[in-house]
């Protein structure tokens, strides 16, 4: 900041000089913002509607709402979920966050790591 000041002082009357510095700063703020805050929402919503027209049938994915489920079929631009046996919901397409990695399940701790973290603690 006080560079930016310094620069823009006329010590001799040259106000032009501080003129163009005030505008270059001026049209930085613009291309600053696209760079750091559009061009990656862009880039986002593509990997988005990429992962989302990629979906088939049988892929489990994740709901922005947090619901988990296997893909049964598609209506247009809404998809049946199976979220439990015999347990169908339709939903929109663009309500679908992610596919889910299948390829390594996760096991919740069992009750012989819970009881060691028992003991360290006593």
């Amino acid at each position: 900041m006080f560079v930016l000041s310094v620069l823009a002082q006329d010590d001799n009357g040259g106000s032009a000089a501080g003129a163009v510095v005030q505008i270059g700063i001026l049209l930085l703020i613009p291309v600053g913002m696209y760079f750091l805050m559009i061009r990656p929402q862009r880039r986002r919503m593509r990997a988005q509607a990429e992962m989302q027209s990629s979906l088939d049938v049988g892929d489990e994915v994740i709901t922005t709402a947090g619901i988990y489920g296997f893909i049964t079929g598609f209506d247009d631009d809404r998809v049946w979920l199976e979220i439990d046996d015999d347990v169908q919901v339709r939903v929109s397409r663009a309500a679908l966050q992610g596919k889910v990695d299948t390829g390594a399940p996760t096991a919740p701790p069992t009750k012989s790591d819970s009881s060691t973290d028992n003991d360290a603690e006593s």
